[in-house]
């Protein structure tokens, strides 16, 4: 029901611009009639000016009278045949043809009333005498009154009324019908198409499903069924309108401009159609190699199709440049077929937009060689952990001109990509990802040479694989890295597969060195820091040290000169 309501409006709103269209007709008319002049004023030279009643031409006049033009004649003439038509008391037998005493001419005449005068220039300018033609005028103007007295009987009003009832209501069943039949058939039309007609498929790829081609379908028969039922809206407009006379002009106006404007549209059409069925091509080859490319790149990136040596993250971006290149290549094929594509304004626009581009566009342009330089180098992808220049974090998005970093603190930082192509782009995550490697941390500890490196090596594999996320296998080792003046560097090798949470891994590794260090009696001392052995308190917190613990005291040992 609701849509048979919604139907309804939109007949409703129809019928309202059909009844407004020969209204606005009349006043474009009224207002072009200046304009349209000259052209006018060519047609009168051979078809005359018409004397009309109830908006129909009975005859032209052709030629004036004196100083009365034959426009003035044939305005003067229909009102005189109007205002006897609206007196129904006035018989159409009173009217007469009447020579004029003072010239060959004739008249038709009621009572003494002169209705029309015909001249010998009358006659031949319809190439016949003026008893001929009087004859001819008179039995037209008695066949038009007729018909408008006829139009306006009330018998023939009631008649009209039951005809417009009767219509309405053929009208109005047939609208029903055809929404009520439709939409029971409509929806088993398409599951019949749904269940004959297969979808388009590439190795997995679905390309066009039978759901989409169903739909497809059902769209064609409601357009089919719209404009049926619009003509029918029409033909039922226009007979009601031409059944009362009142309206009769307004319906005969309706299908006249009806005509005109599809002869009209029509002529342009068939002007323009060579241009329009190359666009029509153009656009056509356009859509379907689009929809048909799309589906093939979506099953790459879904790893349902697999091509030997193009990589799944490749597959958006290809599609996008390939996107850009067939509809940049379809407009530059299609402009010339436009309509105004020659003119000076279209050109100037041209001009214009390309020195906007021009001018504007330098940087956007390196940008965007630069994104697809690194999209296929693979130098990262979304969601790798990367570190450019100072800048360290996760990447949330990349494009075709920027991409953007979240860093551990949740700041975003936008890089543009020309500047990524002259930097060095450290990437944590592609190893695991790709070469089923997972990184290692590495971190340095100083230690003095009084302690065996044997104990140092246990001790900082054991915290290390007391982290969390700090792979057990491979095993984490340490390489000594220096050997200095003062102490060695002992540099602690761990597996990770969480690059992303390297803060957080740093933090609690150096936590478990700093225990396990403590916890064997390693002290940890920075290379500027000097200790005399004997007497000097442990610089290990106390929590580490014996309850009995004491500062040993200084040791002075003298020596006896003599050896003694």
């Amino acid at each position: 029901m609701k849509r048979i309501g919604h139907m309804l409006v939109t007949f409703t709103i129809f019928l309202l611009l059909v009844l407004t269209i020969p209204t606005v007709g009349v006043a474009q008319n009224s207002a072009q009639s200046g304009v349209l002049q000259s052209q006018t004023q060519t047609e009168n030279a051979i078809d005359g000016f018409p004397v009309t009643l109830d908006g129909r031409p009975i005859f032209f006049i052709r030629r004036g009278v004196s100083s009365f033009s034959a426009e003035d004649r044939a305005n003067a003439i229909t009102q005189r045949i109007k205002r006897i038509a609206q007196n129904y008391s006035i018989a159409l037998e009173n009217l007469k043809i009447a020579p004029n005493p003072y010239d060959n001419s004739l008249y038709l005449s009621l009572d003494k009333e002169v209705i029309l005068t015909i001249t010998e220039q009358d006659a031949r300018a319809y190439f016949s005498t003026p008893e001929v033609l009087a004859r001819d005028a008179l039995q037209s103007i008695k066949d038009a009154i007729e018909q408008y007295r006829q139009a306006r009987r009330p018998e023939q009003l009631l008649r009209n009324i039951i005809y417009t009832a009767i219509a309405s209501f053929a009208f109005l069943s047939t609208v029903f019908l055809i929404i009520k039949l439709s939409g029971k058939l409509f929806p088993w039309f398409r599951a019949l198409i749904e269940f004959h007609v297969p979808g388009i498929k590439i190795q997995n790829a679905e390309i066009i499903s039978s759901s989409k081609i169903s739909f497809l379908g059902l769209r064609i028969l409601q357009i089919i069924r719209l404009v049926f039922l619009l003509l029918l809206l029409f033909s039922y407009v226009a007979f009601v309108l031409r059944l009362f006379p009142w309206t009769k002009v307004f319906g005969e106006s309706i299908v006249d401009h009806l005509f005109q404007s599809l002869e009209l549209v029509l002529s342009g059409i068939s002007k323009y159609l060579p241009n329009a069925f190359i666009i029509a091509i153009i656009i056509f080859l356009t859509y379907y190699l689009i929809r048909i490319i799309k589906p093939f790149f979506t099953a790459i990136e879904r790893g349902n199709l697999v091509i030997p040596g193009f990589y799944t993250d490749w597959a958006k971006p290809t599609y996008n440049l390939l996107l850009f290149i067939i509809i940049a290549l379809a407009a530059v094929l299609a402009f010339p077929y436009l309509p105004g594509f020659d003119s000076p304004a279209f050109r100037g626009i041209s001009v214009f937009l390309g020195l906007l581009l021009s001018l504007g566009s330098t940087s956007a342009i390196t940008n965007v060689i630069g994104g697809i330089i690194l999209i296929y180098t693979r130098a990262f992808q979304i969601g790798d952990h990367i570190q450019v220049g100072d800048v360290i974090g996760d990447i949330i998005e990349k494009n075709f001109l920027v991409i953007r970093i979240c860093t551990p603190t949740n700041q975003i930082i936008t890089i543009p990509n020309s500047s990524l192509l002259i930097s060095n782009v450290i990437n944590y995550s592609i190893s695991s990802r790709e070469l089923n490697k997972y990184l290692i941390l590495q971190t340095t500890i100083t230690l003095g040479y009084d302690v065996p490196w044997q104990k140092v090596y246990s001790t900082l594999i054991e915290a290390a694989l007391n982290t969390e996320h700090i792979l057990k296998s491979p095993v984490p080792f340490v390489l000594q890295t220096s050997l200095d003046n003062f102490y060695v560097s002992y540099q602690l090798n761990a597996y990770t597969n969480q690059p992303n949470l390297m803060v957080i891994i740093y933090s609690e590794l150096h936590q478990n060195m700093q225990d396990k260090c403590n916890e064997v009696g390693i002290e940890i001392l920075s290379p500027s820091f000097t200790a005399l052995r004997d007497g000097n308190t442990s610089t290990m917190p106390e929590n580490y040290l014996p309850s009995d613990y004491v500062a040993p005291p200084f040791r002075v040992q003298s020596s006896d000169s003599s050896g003694q």
